[in-house]
């Protein structure tokens, strides 16, 4: 893509000229010994049996300047940890698997409810909330790279381009989230199109410029699931347990980050991964539930900043999107047409309505509970109230590590 241009607040750092992934990754095996990396998976053990984690694997084989991988294992009885242990043991760095169903880390989990410790729900927020937890406790790495499972296009060069201005200790970043285009023969990423950009952009209408929004706006793919931090934002950033993890996080660095230490960058040329189900009538799945989870947090954290969101400004927020949608989905269709996309205009509007329908209902639960679920406590506070916590932790995870199948005695999942 040779766009090179610099919108918002934000660092842009575009993918230009010819690939360059040897290159970035000798330089980023010379930043080693000053920035070393762990990698967070979080996956489910559905994964393991899907078409993207193997090529993932496959690629991460060749992938030598990291210093740690850890994978954060959900939905797994005893017998599909023993399992996932056999699939990742092709992985030739220092690997973990971090058994969140396991009766180990369930018992701190356990504890840290007792201390009234903020653990959140079961989930993709609370997954990587753990096993950022055992990098920290580890302290072998500055760095903490994260992306899901399920991107079927995986490439060695996503992974270097995410890790490069981190690791570049000339460049001085401290986040960095990755963006990309999601284009096949038609457009994708119809979440980020139709509903996060339109409504950021409907919110700063209603409440005129606010530093958050402008800030929020400036990301091109803010609810990318691949992204970057320094261990001291990773121990003081507090983790969504919802939908709303991306968000959540975006708002995190905000408070807790400069902002010129704050980068975007291209990481692909192509991207492809599993896609969500609009799932219209069901509130408790697929992309509806996406919307009302990443709406209710957008307007939490905007609460936090002061910012009032009543029944008026709320029932005007719901026709302003509307308008702006529309207008976004004018753009996108012309967009289509130069280049010769498919595009179903029916399609698009039928997703907005539905992400219509997902900001009726998180105004209506925002309305009732300001504060709603809290966010996972962050590393900080909990390393407070119960000191020991990381020594259990990586007690836990090495004797889950160290479990031998054919022995008597096997951990249950709880």
């Amino acid at each position: 893509m040779s766009d090179f241009f610099q919108n918002g607040v934000v660092s842009v750092l575009h993918r230009l000229g010819s690939p360059n992934v040897e290159r970035l990754e000798q330089e980023l095996e010379q930043y080693r010994s000053v920035n070393p990396i762990a990698l967070v998976l979080p996956c489910l053990y559905s994964e393991l049996e899907g078409p993207a984690l193997g090529g993932i694997i496959e690629q991460l084989k060749g992938v030598t300047y990291l210093n740690e991988i850890v994978v954060a294992l959900g939905h797994a009885s005893a017998l599909e940890f023993r399992r996932a242990k056999e699939y990742f043991k092709a992985l030739p760095q220092d690997m973990r698997l971090v058994w969140v169903d396991g009766a180990r880390v369930q018992e701190i989990l356990k504890t840290l409810v007792e201390h009234e410790i903020d653990i959140g729900l079961p989930g993709k927020g609370q997954s990587c909330w753990l096993a950022f937890g055992y990098v920290l406790a580890r302290h072998r790495s500055q760095i903490i790279a994260l992306h899901d499972c399920d991107i079927v296009s995986y490439g060695r060069e996503y992974l270097a381009r995410l890790c490069y201005p981190l690791a570049n200790p000339n460049l001085g970043y401290e986040f960095c989230k990755g963006y990309y285009s999601r284009v096949t023969d038609r457009l994708h990423g119809r979440v980020t199109r139709l509903f996060i950009t339109p409504l950021v952009r409907t919110l700063q209408q209603l409440v005129g410029p606010h530093p958050l929004l402008t800030y929020l706006d400036s990301f091109r793919y803010p609810l990318a699931g691949e992204f970057a931090m320094v261990r001291d934002l990773a121990w003081v950033n507090r983790i969504p347990g919802d939908w709303g993890l991306e968000i959540g996080i975006l708002a995190e660095v905000y408070r807790n980050c400069a902002l010129r230490r704050v980068c975007q960058a291209d990481i692909a040329d192509a991207y492809e991964h599993k896609h969500q189900a609009l799932s219209p009538d069901d509130p408790e799945k697929g992309l509806l539930k996406m919307s009302v989870d990443i709406t209710k947090s957008l307007f939490r954290h905007l609460a936090s900043e002061g910012v009032v969101l009543g029944d008026a400004e709320l029932k005007t927020l719901r026709a302003t999107y509307l308008r702006t949608s529309e207008e976004a989905i004018r753009r996108y269709e012309d967009s289509a047409a130069i280049n010769s996309l498919k595009f179903d205009r029916h399609a698009e509007r039928t997703a907005v309505e539905t992400f219509l329908k997902g900001i009726r209902l998180a105004s209506e639960l925002f309305q009732k509970d300001p504060m709603g679920v809290p966010m996972i406590s962050n590393w900080s506070r909990v390393a407070a109230a119960v000191p020991d916590v990381f020594d259990r932790l990586v007690h836990a995870i090495e004797e889950d590590h160290r479990w031998d199948p054919t022995r008597e005695g096997r951990p249950t999942s709880s």
